[in-house]
Order: structure tokens, then C-alpha cells, then sequence
């Protein structure tokens, strides 16, 4: 059996009133609330990842600012091991109403909102990439070496 982990982008959007920008999202038949997040493709860089999901999930036009980390998780449900690379980036212009399909909707919510989620995020990163971002972790965004750029 050979082991194949997915790596994904997860984006950190705050707007100037403190609220994050949040996707609702159907996984697995269920509503839940992520960040725009989604799979690297080939060949792609992986800050090109992070401006072409927020903008397929959200509507919205970013600019990677900051790398926050490296998470992973192994889902539940399907046993796949996740590599998030989490990245902030400041919110630029909201440019289409259009979704990627599965997407219900982008909302900008204020943290205790999100926090009463609870089993409706999609992952326990979802509240943990945001606490980090709050307690001020922040890398340039250069500490990621990508030769895809």
C-alpha cells in the first residue's frame, strides 16, 4: 500500500472590523465552515494555490502577506493525511459572486461566531490556524522554498 498525503493551502483573510472570511461549505453531505482552503494542483506554486482557491471558493481577490505553518491532520472519516499550508493574506477586492461547486457561500464572521460552530468546522484546524494567526505567528513568506515559482 503506498502511503499518498494530500497537500492543501488554507488562507487566513481578516477584514479591517476583525472578521475572518469563512466558506460554507458541503463535505461529505454535510454542511460545514473551513477557510478557503483546497488541494495544490500540479505544477502549481503554491502561493498561486492560495490566491486561485480563495477566489474559487470566496469571490475574492487576496494577497498572500504572511506564512503562519505546516499543519497536518488525518481525517476521520476517510483516513487521509492532510498537509495544510496555512498562509494570511490581506483581502484585496471582491470580484465575482461565482462559486466552485459544493460551495454554499462566503461570509465574513467575527472569531466568537466561529468558535460556536464547534462540530460544524470542517477540521480542528480551522480554529487552530486562526488562534495562531491571533497570538501573532507570522513567517515572511519567503521561509517556503518553492521552485515552482
Amino acid at each position: 500500500m503506498t502511503w499518498t498525503p494530500h497537500a492543501t493551502v488554507a488562507v487566513i483573510v481578516q477584514d479591517p472590523q476583525g472578521r475572518y472570511l469563512v466558506v460554507e461549505e458541503l463535505s461529505g453531505g454535510h454542511v460545514v465552515f473551513n477557510q478557503p482552503a483546497g488541494h495544490v494542483e500540479e505544477n502549481e506554486a503554491i502561493l498561486d494555490a492560495v490566491r486561485r482557491e480563495t477566489l474559487e471558493e470566496t469571490g475574492w481577490r487576496v494577497e498572500p502577506e504572511h506564512f503562519l505553518g505546516v499543519y497536518t491532520y488525518k481525517a476521520p472519516a476517510n483516513g487521509v493525511t492532510y498537509y495544510r499550508f496555512c498562509y494570511s493574506a490581506r483581502p484585496l477586492e471582491h470580484v465575482t459572486d461565482e462559486l466552485d461547486t459544493g460551495i454554499i457561500a462566503a461570509h465574513w464572521m467575527d472569531l466568537e461566531d466561529i468558535r460556536q460552530l464547534g462540530s460544524q468546522l470542517r477540521s480542528p484546524l480551522v480554529l487552530t490556524c486562526i488562534e495562531d494567526y491571533r497570538n501573532g505567528r507570522r513567517y515572511p513568506l519567503d521561509v517556503v522554498v518553492d521552485t515552482q515559482t
